[in-house]
């Protein structure tokens, strides 16, 4: 893929997925980074667990047919046993993740062949077993990919700030930037002040994000998972979510 591909979200992207994208695509220009290295759709897909053409479909704005839980299970964890290997280069055996997880063999058998549907648990066992983050096996592509990339952007912000202070603009004692005076010049409080006036306008009820939180009655949920302490926590709430869904379409169809 190359960066023209992904210069900006494609005409059908929306969404959180769309924002990051373009967030991304813009720090990597700041940072110096090819944005094909950024956006390299194996790498995605080996941090996400979504297959390289979803990857590929999705940064190029464009929907993909959404496998269902099982399925969507069984495809990440054979990426799992493939990509996360063994010191010396081999795949963990049914018996090494059985034991690993917690399981008996014949479990994880059943869950590696699809002879049995995963339990919540199952999925979080897996998952510490091969240090992914939660909702690795679960997770819907967009969200997936979205995480993986919110995950590119933090190192990324982490690059940035590691750059060589010569290429930061001075700053004198009283924070700001020199030659712009007290009043309100660039650097300043009263610019700063502006800044976060116009990220506060963003998020106003013309944000996508917003308009979703209105119209479905999910504010108590976005509320109460937002004062989890990490990420972690919040991808855990976000994969019961996502196997509660499952089970309340399976007995709706």
């Amino acid at each position: 893929m190359t960066d023209d591909c992904i210069s900006v979200p494609g005409p059908a992207a929306a969404g959180p997925l769309a924002v990051v994208v373009a967030r991304v695509a813009e720090l990597a220009d700041r940072v110096g980074v090819p944005r094909g290295e950024v956006f390299r759709p194996q790498r995605l897909s080996a941090e996400s667990g979504v297959p390289v053409a979803v990857v590929e479909e999705l940064l190029a704005g464009r929907t993909a047919g959404e496998a269902d839980l099982q399925a969507r299970f069984l495809q990440r964890f054979a990426l799992l046993r493939k990509t996360r290997l063994k010191p010396d280069g081999r795949r963990y055996t049914q018996q090494e993740i059985a034991d690993g997880a917690g399981m008996s063999r014949q479990q994880a058998g059943a869950l590696i062949n699809g002879d049995r549907r995963p339990t919540m648990e199952h999925c979080a066992a897996i998952q510490r077993f091969f240090k992914v983050h939660a909702g690795f096996l679960t997770a819907e592509d967009a969200d997936a990919l979205t995480g993986a990339l919110r995950r590119v952007e933090e190192e990324l912000r982490q690059r940035q700030a590691l750059r060589l202070p010569e290429e930061r603009p001075p700053v004198d004692a009283d924070g700001s930037v020199p030659g712009t005076g007290p009043g309100p010049g660039p650097g300043s409080g009263s610019e700063v002040a502006a800044g976060a006036a116009r990220s506060r306008a963003a998020d106003g009820p013309d944000d996508p994000l917003q308009r979703l939180l209105q119209d479905h009655g999910v504010r108590g949920i976005a509320w109460r998972a937002a004062q989890l302490p990490t990420d972690k926590h919040r991808d855990t709430v976000t994969e019961w979510l996502d196997m509660l869904l499952e089970n309340v379409r399976r007995s709706e169809s």
